[in-house]
């Protein structure tokens, strides 16, 4: 993964990071926003939408239970 900071607008993420929610805990605390979920198991990539961050799932995407 990506170091993250306030300029950062692309994070590459894992199955160990997942569920996943911006903001993430290394970010800036005077950067923050509401705490949300970002789906990026479902598709491969989302975005914050507050923050813009877009998150890309890196490596198989989880299977799921259904």
């Amino acid at each position: 993964m990506q170091t993250e900071h306030a300029k950062l607008s692309y994070v590459e993420v894992t199955a160990k990071d997942l569920p996943l929610y911006c903001p993430r805990p290394s970010m800036t605390l005077w950067n923050g926003h509401p705490r949300v979920a970002i789906p990026v198991d479902k598709t491969g990539e989302a975005r914050c939408p507050y923050c813009g961050t877009m998150y890309k799932f890196k490596g198989e995407l989880p299977k799921g239970h259904h």
